[in-house]
């Protein structure tokens, strides 16, 4: 599987790919992060964002994207600006018919580090051990983009096969055998990214 994940920003939108599967080694595929001057008009600057996330479409063909939900903060104008390229991204997934699945930074931390508050630099220590880079990705938006993406390899397959078997349990009247108790998630990858116990078997 491989996922783009789009970190949301007007001056800075962190854009990145990995490939692989939940329990199985990760690799990079590209990171990087798309910039928009602070003086250019709105319009401008998601025009930009689109063109910069269409081109990275084109070149990196994944087969699902995953963009941080926005969350309310104290600063409104930041939160507008992230809720607007936040848009431009699910819009350019949605073109190409790709799935689109948002992540809240919580839940990011959570996969990446075991912990829900976990800070940025924590983050990209976890990224950068788990994809076997050289260096942490800088600035710090590339790092999330692909934590992001991580996040969807390792909880997104397994919650769109649970979702496939539910609908397709409705569409018999039956409850598969693998759903297990009313309400369960699916367990997360763990953090190591090494296959989880008994994998393979």
């Amino acid at each position: 599987m491989r996922v783009l994940g789009v970190d949301p920003g007007l001056t800075r939108c962190g854009l990145g790919a990995v490939e692989g599967r939940a329990g199985a080694p990760l690799s990079l595929v590209k990171v990087g992060v798309a910039r928009t001057p602070a003086d250019d008009g709105i319009g401008e600057r998601l025009v930009a964002i689109e063109a910069e996330i269409e081109r990275w479409l084109d070149e990196i063909k994944p087969d699902a994207v995953a963009v941080e939900r926005v969350f309310s903060q104290s600063n409104l104008r930041t939160v507008m600006g992230t809720a607007q390229a936040s848009a431009v991204a699910i819009v350019c997934a949605a073109r190409r018919g790709l799935p689109v699945a948002l992540h809240t930074p919580s839940e990011v931390k959570a996969a990446i580090t075991g912990f829900g508050n976990a800070d940025k630099a924590q983050v990209g220590t976890m990224v950068t051990r788990l994809l076997r880079l050289d260096a942490m990705p800088k600035p710090a938006d590339a790092a999330d983009a692909l934590a992001l993406a991580i996040c969807h390899i390792w909880r997104g397959g397994a919650q769109n096969r649970l979702a496939d078997a539910l609908a397709k349990a409705r569409s018999t009247g039956t409850r598969p055998p693998s759903a297990g108790p009313r309400g369960a998630r699916p367990a997360a990858a763990p953090p190591s990214g090494l296959p989880a116990k008994g994998a393979g078997q």
